[in-house]
């Protein structure tokens, strides 16, 4: 993983260092929550004695393997595959005549984020409903036969590259539980794919029609072709969807030396070699032709899956990064925060506070809610007080003295303006969720293997940190444990503590740091990724190791860990992805007797190839290359998933 941030501002690291030094690990990990109150009370012993978790299944091999792999007692449906009918034309999949106009009728690539909207719209429908679903990135050499991963950008047609495009974005379809399982609703009209090839989008707020996003194909500078690198997302109140553009930079060749963007594209890791071919075919992805484009790409994007007809947009007021997650929560006095981590290593967490309230009772009134409000960065402490601090063109070095003509400027530079600001770099923030129950907000941060030992403290010996781990911010109202009601996402000064430090606790030197009872169990992680939360408010984390999983010897998958009580920070394995594939989604139903998860790139190895893959699943069929898929997982005997 590469970096663009070279701010010297104390990263993450060392203030989690000081803050651990404090007090014995235990204590740091059971703090909150009633957590105190336990170590101190002796129950902590009796924590560490017998299982202590709320959860109720048994854990699966924890093991990699080609095939899933999910709790027993539980079902794991794989529910729809990589070029599977999504609108009713779509013809059926063949792997070896693809075209781009089918593809944009079929199941996109590597699904990422994954939302279930109940229908109606409103309801709390836990059986029928519309999946929403992200389609991140493509991996040409699992898509076409010839193609390896060192020869296809250099060797693929534009035929390829346009079905790449066409399998970029997001899907919408409508499904539907029955006797037998889940099935998808074919003909549906509200199933809808989006694309990076051809899907109309504007953009809204500041950024709207400026000059730095006028482009030939558009001198307006507001309206846009598609959306792509979709990795997590949220869902507003108001029941849209907020997909957000990630790792943007890879798409565009051209050299950036000498063109008036050259500074912002280094900051984002804009170098002119292109992951992919597009370029070589489309001029919109060639910045000395194009040189605005990339700044049409790194917002969020608002998606109404209820309208089939609507318009998607870019919302700027959420500020241009790699963006990773966009959760949203309503704060006791009606306005919306939506929460965002930039993933890169040494990069930040950002909050946005909607300037208006949202109003339940019209829905309609909330459609432009997202286009005005104040965008925030995260700045830790060591005494654990994070401050939210504002982007604001004007306020502080936010000026023209320092490049920033407008509030535009500050948003389309999002990264540049908060290091100027002095924010906290992080180890590669990915999702960030709001807990609905306890109001805690929990960050992953996956990895940095690139943290040198000047960069932290000497007491957290993890220079290296490969393994990642998870922090709880604590808004005002939440140290007690009131509850999310109580929560004040808006206020400037939040608390925060390290819920766990991933790796192996049986090696120290991973450095790992968990619940006492972890070692016994065995349920160790790497790389935590996206999560989500049961109606418990209990933790449910995915994991991305990439090509570290072979390495630690442990398979991608699903955990789930309480956040408060005897079993604070104890993970339980739940799933386990096939081989050499990331574990996305998660999202449950709202009777929490569905989990959707998102298989994403099955066979993804180093000298893995369409004609000979790692792995055939889900299909195992030599007909067949690895395609990624949506898993609908439920327990056999109908009940609530994690007891």
């Amino acid at each position: 993983m590469t970096e663009s941030n070279t701010s010297a501002v104390p990263s993450l690291a060392e203030l989690i260092d000081t803050r651990l030094s404090r007090r014995t690990a235990l204590k740091a990990l059971m703090a909150g929550a009633g957590g105190a109150a336990l170590a101190s009370s002796g129950l902590a012993r009796a924590a560490a004695a017998q299982p202590a978790s709320s959860l109720r299944f048994t854990s699966p091999p924890h093991t990699i393997a080609h095939y899933q792999q999910v709790s027993p007692g539980h079902r794991a449906q794989v529910l729809i595959r990589w070029g599977d009918k999504v609108l009713r034309d779509a013809p059926a999949f063949d792997p070896r005549q693809q075209h781009a106009e089918a593809q944009e009728m079929q199941f996109g690539y590597n699904n990422d984020f994954v939302a279930f909207m109940p229908l109606p719209r409103g309801s709390m429908n836990s059986t029928h409903g519309l999946l929403c679903v992200n389609q991140e990135y493509t991996n040409p050499e699992l898509m076409f036969p010839g193609l390896t991963k060192t020869n296809a950008v250099r060797t693929m047609t534009r035929e390829q590259a346009e079905i790449e495009m066409a399998a970029h974005g997001h899907s919408i379809i409508e499904i539907r539980k029955e006797k037998a399982g889940w099935r998808v609703v074919e003909g549906s009209p509200y199933n809808r794919r989006i694309s990076a090839r051809s899907t109309p989008m504007t953009i809204a707020g500041p950024a709207a029609g400026h000059p730095r996003l006028k482009t030939k194909a558009d001198p307006t500078g507001r309206h846009i072709i598609g959306t792509l690198n979709n990795c997590a997302g949220g869902v507003t109140p108001w029941g849209t969807v907020l997909i957000a553009e990630e790792n943007f930079n890879n798409y565009f060749g051209g050299d950036p030396d000498g063109l008036p963007e050259a500074a912002s594209y280094k900051r984002l890791g804009i170098k002119g070699k292109s992951a992919y071919a597009w370029s070589r075919f489309f001029e919109r992805f060639d910045i000395e032709k194009e040189p605005n484009e990339p700044n049409r790409f790194g917002w969020v994007v608002e998606i109404d899956p209820y309208d089939p007809k609507s318009v998607p947009v870019k919302r700027s007021t959420l500020g241009r990064f790699k963006h990773e997650a966009a959760t949203c929560v309503v704060a006791p006095d009606g306005r919306v925060v939506v929460y965002s981590g930039d993933d890169e290593a040494f990069e930040y967490i950002y909050r946005f506070v909607t300037a208006g309230q949202y109003n339940p009772k019209n829905l309609a009134a909330n459609r432009n809610l997202l286009d005005e409000g104040t965008l925030s960065v995260a700045r830790f402490d060591e005494a654990g007080t994070l401050r939210w601090l504002p982007l604001v063109f004007g306020h502080g070095p936010l000026t023209p003295a320092n490049g920033f003509q407008s509030q535009a400027d500050v948003l389309i530079d999002t990264r540049r303006a908060a290091d100027l600001l002095g924010a906290t770099p992080m180890d590669r923030p990915e999702d960030v969720e709001a807990n609905p129950v306890n109001g805690r907000v929990y960050v992953m941060l996956t990895n940095n293997t690139t943290r040198k030992p000047e960069q932290i403290s000497k007491m957290n010996p993890r220079a290296s940190n490969a393994y990642g781990h998870i922090l709880e911010l604590l808004p005002p109202g939440t140290q007690g444990d009131d509850g999310a009601a109580k929560a004040l996402h808006t206020a400037d000064e939040f608390r925060w503590e390290v819920l766990l430090l991933a790796g192996n606790p049986q090696d120290p030197k991973h450095g790992a740091k968990y619940h006492p009872d972890t070692a016994e169990a065995g349920n160790w992680m790497a790389a935590p990724d996206n999560c989500c939360f049961d109606n418990r408010g209990r933790l449910w984390i995915t994991t991305d190791q990439g090509s570290a999983q072979r390495k630690n010897g442990i398979p991608d998958g699903v955990y789930a860990c309480d956040v408060a009580g005897a079993g604070r920070a104890l993970p339980r394995f739940f799933y386990a992805c096939p081989k050499d594939a990331e574990m996305c989604g998660p999202a449950f139903t709202p009777d929490n007797r569905t989990l959707f998860v998102a298989v994403q790139h099955p066979g993804e190895d180093a000298d893995s190839t369409f004609d000979a893959p790692s792995t055939r699943w889900p299909d195992f069929s030599r007909s067949m290359p690895p395609r990624p898929s949506v898993v609908a997982i439920t327990r056999e005997d109908g009940g609530v998933i994690g007891g």
